[in-house]
């Protein structure tokens, strides 16, 4: 059985996306409430796995995970892309018509907008999470809430669906990594099927700097992805880049990597991992 940390309660996105990745496999999930709780733990158990957002294709990059990552000692070992469809949900018995108050994460409402304009007489609540928000009615027997979350919370926590699919951008997806302990990663990844890499890296406040870097990847045949930039804090305008790279060939991959270090400051692999490639 494979032991993951997720943020957030059973039935969340984070379980989804774990059930979803480790198919076939059975799974034990460890809730944590927040994302530095979730390292803290696997900080404490190497065994432990853990699954983190890192990317929304509408909000975008969660650029405290990116810290917490480049922080730790955890490695990458792969990656998942969900699509996020949101259910409106309520207790059994209970219709749209007699529905006062509607619950859920900030996001989750925001991505739910049309739906929810559609509703003008429907008091909307924030709450910190979504399947929180399931279980809270749940547990509670709140008449006349309805929660907005996943599939999955709803039938976890016994709601029944009252509209599916009403979030606004149907192409919404989010990216997930997979993380482990460093010591534990090479037992955990097949090498043969690595065609992606995580980097980490910064560069002299020069011009020119960066384009050198990407020009040395372009003639090693590697394709960026992402890249990422946050200020370092400390060093005035200097920053720090976080970019994703696919490759077809592993040994043109670790030469563009030789010819690139020379040229950066602080430079680390965050994981080289296979690249999610299923149809979205």
């Amino acid at each position: 059985m494979k032991k993951v940390a997720i943020q957030g309660i059973p039935g969340c996105y984070h379980e989804m996306a774990a059930r979803s990745y480790f198919t076939n496999e059975e799974v034990e999930v460890e809730p944590c409430l927040t994302f530095p709780n979730l390292f803290e733990k696997m900080s404490k158990d190497d065994s432990l796995l853990g699954i983190m957002a890192i990317e929304n294709t509408i909000a975008g990059s969660l650029l405290q995970n990116h810290e917490l990552l480049r922080k730790s000692d955890l490695s990458i070992i792969g990656e998942y892309k969900l699509r996020i469809s949101h259910v409106l949900a309520a207790l059994p018995g209970e219709t749209l018509e007699n529905i006062s108050e509607i619950n859920s994460h900030p996001i989750a409402l925001m991505q739910c907008e049309e739906f929810l304009n559609q509703l003008p007489n429907i008091k909307i609540v924030e709450k910190d999470d979504t399947a929180a928000s399931a279980r809270e009615i749940q547990e509670k027997g709140l008449k006349g809430h309805a929660a907005i979350c996943s599939r999955l919370a709803a039938e976890m926590y016994g709601l029944n669906i009252l509209e599916s699919g009403i979030e606004t951008n149907k192409r919404n997806f989010t990216r997930f990594l997979i993380l482990a302990d460093s010591w534990q990663r090479d037992d955990l990844i097949n090498r043969q099927s690595i065609n992606k890499a995580s980097l980490i890296f910064t560069l002299p406040h020069t011009n020119g700097s960066l384009s050198k870097v990407l020009t040395i990847l372009s003639f090693y045949d590697i394709n960026l992805t992402k890249i990422q930039s946050l200020p370092i804090i400390g060093r005035e305008w200097e920053y720090r880049f976080y970019v994703d790279i696919t490759f077809s060939d592993y040994t043109r991959y670790k030469q563009s990597l030789e010819a690139i270090k020379p040229l950066t400051k602080d430079f680390k692999i965050q994981g080289e991992y296979a690249e999610f490639t299923e149809t979205l």
